[in-house]
């Protein structure tokens, strides 16, 4: 399975705590990540992600145009709902996408803990 990995600044904790949780279990399957996001979570577990740009430098675009083209199955999308986040509108399309595309979506650890272990069974 192909996963998108993605957090807001607030809650790249929270991420990296998941990741190095369900390590054995994400390393079964083909990582992806927006930059910030996956260089921290590469840093304290050593799972292999392939990064893209920072999110708000494009890189929420990068993962959108992979659900698009049917090349992430599964995201994981940790969002700080207290915080306004400047690049609002490639979150939105982002969420979006997810829908148009039937891409299933966690957006925070509870959900996430949720699919990670349907897939485990």
């Amino acid at each position: 399975m192909r996963i998108a990995l993605i957090a807001h600044d607030k809650m790249k904790p929270d991420m990296i705590q998941f990741a190095t949780k369900y390590r054995k279990e994400l390393s079964k399957h083909e990582l992806f990540a927006t930059g910030t996001t996956g260089h921290k979570i590469i840093e304290a577990t050593g799972l292999n992600i392939r990064c893209f740009r920072s999110g708000p430098l494009g890189g929420d675009q990068e993962i959108g145009a992979r659900i698009a083209n049917g090349e992430i199955d599964l995201i994981f999308f940790f969002r700080d709902p207290l915080t306004a986040q400047p690049h609002e509108p490639d979150v939105s399309a982002l969420l979006r996408l997810s829908d148009v595309y039937h891409t299933p979506l966690a957006t925070n650890p509870s959900t996430a803990e949720l699919i990670v272990h349907a897939l485990s069974d």
